[in-house]
């Protein structure tokens, strides 16, 4: 098994390659990366089977088992991920913002690769995929650390992908996996900050707290999703009950499936019977607060846990307000910041939603299952990240990238000046 200093200095020595590489030889890849994903379809759910057993055997809830599962659907949607990717424009060379100054230098920014990517993730075999071709698109070489759940899934991806690496002669270290999945492992990779530039973490809210703490590595957190989805007192009731439905029980495993349904009280009566039979059907818990559960049956006592919690299953809770500034304040409070949905024919209802939920996708009448590269255009995903720093919401090809200022001169000297606020001067 290759060593993590190996794997880290095999990683620089591609990374310069990379960083210049054009777009027509990227594309090229890529189209024969979706190829090859395809071809290699039989060996990929060979070994995915192998995790999906290991996976049963350990009481893998169902909602886990579903994001680890492939089939021939699933290997064609990723690899149709890679041929959203090759279509979409290459964002490294673009030069932004270009100014002349007084003293004639011409002052821009370029777009340039972040350099070395480690991504951390659970047990996503299609982050493999999408990872690699975020990361190839934009120049950067990508190191992934997934977890034991999918390792021999992984694998297959990765042998796949270096193979095409391999046959169009681009260096294969473009993409590493570290194999070790123990936790040892994956706490000296959080510590490998001389070569790696920035480090994902994608999975459960454990994973993204323990790389955030430890990480010596620069960090772009992605969140969990407790997503709210609040029923307004003017809504179209029968779309709500659908946008519910979707939202919470089309993929319950995902981060962006709802967790939680707010109500406004003047639609109790009429909303919550029907929706806790549709929630039955789908055998979908339910925990809900006292006056939702008088017309709720079946339906169990909500605990203060409830309202915070992100399921990856067939539960939901359900929370009664009594006004649009209710269920604001309590969607704020308990969320992570990753989408939240209102259902309204209210616009100022809809508006005053959009300006004052705290996070990084709102959504008027829509499920919260779009919250997703592919559904945003971007081809594919390298998470959904719930900060503020450079990147929010689902991030594609720019969220790899990174600036730096170009300047073109014709002979410019700085004069000595006798007051400077320039922190170089400092």
């Amino acid at each position: 098994m290759i060593s993590l200093e190996e794997i880290g200095t095999r990683a620089r020595g591609a990374e310069p390659v990379l960083r210049i590489m054009g777009t027509e030889t990227k594309n090229r890849v890529l189209k024969k990366a979706a190829e090859n994903l395809v071809a290699d379809a039989d060996a990929i759910i060979a070994a995915n089977a192998l995790d999906m057993e290991h996976g049963r055997e350990k009481g893998m809830s169902k909602g886990l088992l579903d994001r680890l599962f492939l089939d021939q659907s699933r290997i064609e949607a990723m690899a149709e991920g890679l041929c959203q990717v090759f279509e979409l424009d290459d964002p490294i060379g673009e030069v932004l913002g270009m100014k002349k100054r007084p003293n004639g230098l011409l002052i821009g920014q370029k777009r340039v690769p972040l350099g070395v990517v480690g991504i951390i993730y659970e047990a996503r075999p299609n982050v493999t995929a999408d990872a690699f071709a975020l990361c190839f698109k934009t120049g950067n070489v990508v190191i992934l650390k997934g977890g034991s759940d999918a390792i021999h899934s992984n694998m297959a991806i990765v042998a796949s992908l270096r193979k095409t690496l391999k046959e169009e002669q681009v260096p294969e270290d473009a993409l590493l996996l570290i194999e070790d999945t123990s936790r040892e492992t994956t706490a000296q990779f959080m510590k490998m900050n001389r070569y790696v530039d920035v480090l994902i973490p994608r999975g459960g809210a454990g994973l993204i707290r323990t790389v955030v703490e430890n990480s010596t590595i620069p960090v772009i957190e992605t969140g969990t999703g407790n997503c709210h989805i609040y029923v307004d007192e003017t809504a179209d009731l029968s779309m709500a009950v659908d946008i519910i439905l979707n939202a919470k029980t089309q993929r319950v495993g995902v981060c962006n499936a709802c967790e939680s349904i707010v109500v406004h009280e003047n639609v109790r009566e009429k909303l919550l019977p029907v929706l806790a039979e549709r929630l039955k059907e789908k055998q979908v818990k339910m925990r809900a607060d006292e006056k939702a559960r008088e017309y709720m049956p079946g339906a169990e006592a909500a605990t203060e846990e409830d309202w915070g919690k992100e399921y990856l299953d067939y539960i939901v809770s359900i929370k009664m307000v009594s006004s649009i500034d209710e269920a604001i304040a309590h969607i704020n409070r308990y969320n992570t910041k990753h989408s939240e949905a209102i259902i309204t024919n209210d616009y100022t209802h809809a508006q005053k939603f959009l300006d004052e939920i705290d996070a990084a996708v709102v959504y008027v009448n829509a499920s919260t299952r779009f919250t997703d590269g592919f559904e945003f255009g971007y081809g594919a995903e390298i998470g959904i990240s719930t900060q503020k720093l450079h990147a929010r919401g689902p991030m594609g090809l720019l969220a790899l990238t990174s600036l730096k200022f170009v300047v073109y001169g014709n002979g410019q000297v700085r004069s000595c000046l006798l007051y400077t606020s320039d922190a170089a001067d400092d």
